[in-house]
Protein backbone atom coordinates (compact mmCIF):
# COMPACT_ATOMS: atom_id res chain seq x y z
CA UNK A 1 0.00 0.00 0.00
CA UNK A 2 1.46 3.37 -0.98
CA UNK A 3 1.19 6.48 1.13
CA UNK A 4 -0.23 9.10 -1.21
CA UNK A 5 -0.75 12.64 0.09
CA UNK A 6 -3.76 14.43 -1.30
CA UNK A 7 -4.73 18.06 -1.11
CA UNK A 8 -7.47 20.54 -1.69
CA UNK A 9 -6.79 23.48 -3.98
CA UNK A 10 -8.75 26.65 -3.38
CA UNK A 11 -9.80 28.36 -6.61
CA UNK A 12 -10.06 31.78 -5.01
CA UNK A 13 -7.96 33.56 -7.65
CA UNK A 14 -10.27 32.20 -10.34
CA UNK A 15 -13.33 33.32 -8.40
CA UNK A 16 -11.87 36.81 -7.95
CA UNK A 17 -11.07 37.03 -11.67
CA UNK A 18 -14.62 35.93 -12.53
CA UNK A 19 -16.12 38.58 -10.25
CA UNK A 20 -13.79 41.26 -11.70
CA UNK A 21 -14.88 40.33 -15.21
CA UNK A 22 -18.58 40.31 -14.31
CA UNK A 23 -18.44 43.61 -12.44
CA UNK A 24 -15.86 45.33 -14.66
CA UNK A 25 -13.71 46.45 -11.75
CA UNK A 26 -10.80 45.36 -9.59
CA UNK A 27 -11.63 43.20 -6.57
CA UNK A 28 -9.09 43.26 -3.74
CA UNK A 29 -8.20 40.50 -1.32
CA UNK A 30 -9.15 42.85 1.51
CA UNK A 31 -12.62 43.28 -0.02
CA UNK A 32 -13.09 39.52 -0.37
CA UNK A 33 -11.83 38.92 3.19
CA UNK A 34 -14.21 41.48 4.63
CA UNK A 35 -17.15 40.24 2.59
CA UNK A 36 -16.49 36.61 3.54
CA UNK A 37 -15.78 37.37 7.19
CA UNK A 38 -12.21 36.02 6.99
CA UNK A 39 -9.04 37.69 8.21
CA UNK A 40 -7.04 39.00 5.26
CA UNK A 41 -3.92 37.05 6.31
CA UNK A 42 -5.90 33.80 6.41
CA UNK A 43 -7.32 34.47 2.96
CA UNK A 44 -3.83 35.22 1.64
CA UNK A 45 -2.58 31.90 3.04
CA UNK A 46 -5.49 30.08 1.41
CA UNK A 47 -4.56 31.65 -1.91
CA UNK A 48 -0.78 31.24 -1.74
CA UNK A 49 0.08 28.20 0.40
CA UNK A 50 -0.26 24.84 -1.28
CA UNK A 51 -2.23 22.44 0.91
CA UNK A 52 -3.26 25.10 3.46
CA UNK A 53 -5.77 23.73 5.96
CA UNK A 54 -8.73 25.92 6.87
CA UNK A 55 -12.07 25.74 8.64
CA UNK A 56 -15.46 25.05 7.13
CA UNK A 57 -16.55 28.49 8.40
CA UNK A 58 -14.04 30.08 6.01
CA UNK A 59 -15.26 27.95 3.12
CA UNK A 60 -18.86 28.81 3.97
CA UNK A 61 -18.04 32.53 4.05
CA UNK A 62 -16.30 32.38 0.67
CA UNK A 63 -19.17 30.43 -0.93
CA UNK A 64 -21.61 32.99 0.45
CA UNK A 65 -19.49 35.94 -0.76
CA UNK A 66 -19.00 34.55 -4.27
CA UNK A 67 -22.49 33.02 -4.49
CA UNK A 68 -20.99 29.71 -5.52
CA UNK A 69 -21.04 26.03 -4.60
CA UNK A 70 -18.18 24.37 -2.77
CA UNK A 71 -17.29 22.53 -6.00
CA UNK A 72 -16.65 25.85 -7.72
CA UNK A 73 -14.38 26.99 -4.89
CA UNK A 74 -12.41 23.86 -4.00
CA UNK A 75 -10.75 21.22 -6.15
CA UNK A 76 -9.50 17.85 -4.89
CA UNK A 77 -6.08 16.92 -6.23
CA UNK A 78 -4.34 13.63 -5.50
CA UNK A 79 -0.57 13.48 -5.28
CA UNK A 80 -0.61 11.22 -8.35
CA UNK A 81 -2.43 13.95 -10.30
CA UNK A 82 0.30 16.40 -9.26
CA UNK A 83 3.02 14.05 -10.54
CA UNK A 84 1.12 13.41 -13.78
CA UNK A 85 0.95 17.17 -14.48
CA UNK A 86 4.71 17.63 -13.94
Amino acid sequence: MTNVANMLRFKIKEMIAKREFEEGRRVTIAEVAEGAGIHRVTLSKMINRRGFSTSTDHLDGLCRYFGCSIEELVEYISEQDLYDKS
